[in-house]
């Protein structure tokens, strides 16, 4: 084994990431707070009273701060559909139902309002809008439908666009020699088949996340790049429809060598056809990527 390869399987074994995994976000705390029928405002209080204490609820399984953890608690209440579109946030309701302060709830909403979760005017005040403004690539809201009431319709977007994305990256990253990044691409796929011998999915999933993120670097194309973002949380939320990359067998493991060979040979139309094929469900699942859809 490759220092790299034991270095990443050392690492990855002794992190405690205090993440949630996938599927463990289908419970959102918050999910069952009321809704006034007063002015289509919230209501935050409830007969949980420690629901309301963010700091305790969450900070042992998202490894976040109390800014991190409203602003996760916010958006999956709005990306779920709990606060509807055009529904008013009141900072000083959100920080006594949350119990933190107003520099908390403040820069919070600063935050959700960057992703298009939220929108402040002066004399309107917050309020959440439509879906239409959100910004769909955001990371977080990636991970916020997948695991929310539009996980099904989050997780074939993500894979048509990723069966839309990789194969064209595949193609152009074959153009480019870059010997340092082909090469981090096989040590990939080494660690790879070491963490699906030794049943490691943790660094099996991470080397995989690199592998993809390499080669859309080394495609050469800036605006590709800018969307490995969407590729690597397409990748943490996997999940039905199921690609190659969602379950470590040889198979898998196999595809990936294709494309890093085929990279390394120079031969695009060989690198794009091994990356449609890891990215194509498996026979199982009757849906294929991308799939069509009636409207």
């Amino acid at each position: 084994m490759s220092t790299l390869a034991h270095t990443m399987m050392t690492a990855a074994r002794s992190t405690d990431s205090g993440l949630a995994g996938p599927g463990e976000l289908d419970r959102y705390p918050f999910a069952e707070a009321p809704v006034t029928e007063r002015v289509g405002a919230p209501v935050w209080e409830s007969a949980e009273p420690e629901l309301g204490r963010v700091g305790r609820r969450t900070a042992g399984n998202r490894g976040r701060g109390l800014h991190g953890q409203l602003v996760q608690q916010l958006g999956q209440m709005i990306v779920s559909g709990d606060l509807g579109a055009d529904r008013p946030l009141v900072p000083e309701e959100i920080g006594q139902r949350f119990e933190v302060s107003r520099t908390v709830v403040r820069e919070s909403l600063r935050v959700l309002e960057a992703k298009g979760l939220v929108s402040a005017r002066p004399n309107v005040g917050t309020r959440v809008r439509p879906v239409s403004d959100w910004n769909l690539l955001d990371p977080d809201i990636i991970e916020w439908r997948a695991f929310g009431p539009q996980r099904d319709d989050q997780r074939r977007e993500l894979s048509e666009l990723r069966w839309t994305i990789e194969p064209l990256a595949a193609r152009l990253a074959a153009g480019h020699g870059r010997a340092d990044v082909q090469q981090r691409l096989s040590d990939m796929v080494e660690i790879m088949g070491h963490a699906m011998a030794q049943g490691d999915a943790l660094t099996y999933s991470r080397a995989d996340a690199e592998f993809h993120s390499l080669l859309i670097q080394l495609a050469g194309n800036r605006m590709l790049e800018h969307l490995s973002g969407i590729v690597s949380s397409a990748l943490h939320v996997s999940g039905g429809p199921v690609t190659g990359c969602d379950r470590p067998n040889d198979a898998s493991l196999g595809h990936h060598g294709r494309i890093a060979d085929a990279l390394a040979a120079g031969d695009g139309a060989a690198a794009e056809a091994a990356m449609r094929q890891l990215l194509t469900v498996h026979p199982e699942v009757e849906r294929v990527v991308p799939a069509p859809r009636e409207h």
